[in-house]
């Protein structure tokens, strides 16, 4: 049974500096950034950026956001989703997969059915119903892997 809750950070609002925290420790991206990214999500009519976590007991154990772009050069490729992570200590408990099912539904009720993101991994996504599309230049410099998501279960 499941103890955790997913929650929108649009609908509490109360959490946006901690969860900032939160992803900045965990990614290594400015605090203010997530910030001001989470507060643009709380404007209404506003389908992207939009940003998710994993509660248990108070405690964040998990999040991701939804971005028009994640540091890569295919501005045509949009929204992304970024910043997916679960506490180690609560992996292998479904917790990505079901973070990932809410936000693909959550985009679909806003009228965005299909979502990309970045990653190195090479199996993970696929087990939710992710596909590899195309290698993408980051940034940065560098090449990672690019996955699509239309929509479908």
């Amino acid at each position: 049974m499941n103890e955790y809750n997913i929650i929108k950070i649009k609908n509490h609002p109360e959490l946006i500096c901690r969860a900032a925290e939160w992803f900045h420790h965990k990614w290594h991206i400015p605090a203010e950034e997530y910030r001001k990214s989470m507060e643009e999500s709380l404007q209404s009519g506003t389908s992207v950026p939009q940003w998710y976590l994993v509660v248990e007991d108070s405690r964040i154990i998990g999040g991701a956001g939804v971005i028009e772009n994640d540091f890569h050069k295919r501005k045509d490729l949009t929204p992304n989703v970024c910043a997916l992570y679960v506490e180690e200590d609560c992996r292998c408990r479904g917790i990505a997969g079901e973070l990932l099912r809410f936000m693909c539904n959550d985009m679909r009720e806003k009228g965005i059915d299909t979502l990309y993101l970045i990653t190195d991994h090479t199996s993970f996504y696929e087990r939710y119903g992710w596909e590899y599309l195309c290698m993408v230049e980051e940034d940065e410099g560098g090449m990672t892997r690019m996955y699509i998501h239309n929509g479908k279960e």
